[in-house]
């Protein structure tokens, strides 16, 4: 089998050439994670405070808190 029909094989920068695949693979991976988290977490839980924040009457909370003697330096009357 002669040489001269074989590929040579990659000697120099072959790090380098795999390395950059392998940054620019990660950095869409996390982006797309980051993406992901954003609109499937974050967002809805965002929605979910605002919502609860909305329509929450400390006074009453605390009120209900203080007739069912949770807290000790307010006593239920």
């Amino acid at each position: 089998m002669p040489a001269a029909l074989l590929p040579k094989p990659q000697m120099r920068g072959l790090l380098a050439r795999r390395m950059k695949f392998h940054l620019l693979g990660a950095f869409l991976v996390s982006v797309g994670c980051a993406t992901l988290y954003k609109f499937a977490v974050a967002e809805p839980r965002k929605r979910a405070y605002a919502e609860f924040y909305r329509h929450y009457d400390p006074v009453k909370d605390f009120e209900a808190m203080k007739a069912a003697g949770v807290l000790e330096s307010a006593p239920a009357k």
